[in-house]
């Protein structure tokens, strides 16, 4: 059943990069990719480590973490649901929870998770090279 429903969320996902509010594709994933460089920046200046191992690593900073990520990246997460919603409802007149959960994590939250370390690890690396000099 949960297979089922990934596959659904998936299929349907990829059918809505065309039609009406389709630059939402493109600005939703790009402000998540600057809010998660932007925090990872500040994770090379703090000390901390990269955020998506440590979230799977260290159940003792895990809850500060999340709570950190949600603050940055929550807003853009619900305005791609309720995007999505609206979307939903003109083209299907009627609105699947899934559906908008599932666009909403693959517009926003996974490419705030996928680039906040490595953001943070170039950051570090630049700051060594420009030290060194």
């Amino acid at each position: 059943m949960f297979s089922e429903l990934i596959a659904d969320g998936w299929q349907n996902f990829t059918e809505r990069s065309g039609g009406p509010m389709h630059l939402r594709f493109i600005l939703q994933p790009a402000t998540a990719s600057l809010l998660a460089i932007r925090a990872g920046w500040q994770d090379a200046r703090a000390g901390r480590p990269a955020f998506l191992w440590t979230v799977f690593t260290d159940p003792s900073a895990r809850g500060e973490l999340l709570h950190a990520g949600w603050k940055d990246i929550g807003k853009v997460f619900v305005i791609a649901c309720v995007l999505d919603a609206i979307y939903q409802f003109i083209v299907f007149k009627h609105v699947s929870a899934i559906g908008m959960l599932f666009t909403g994590t693959l517009l926003a939250l996974a490419p705030y998770a996928v680039l906040r370390g490595p953001a943070g690890r170039i950051a570090r690396f630049t700051s060594r090279r420009g030290a060194a000099r």
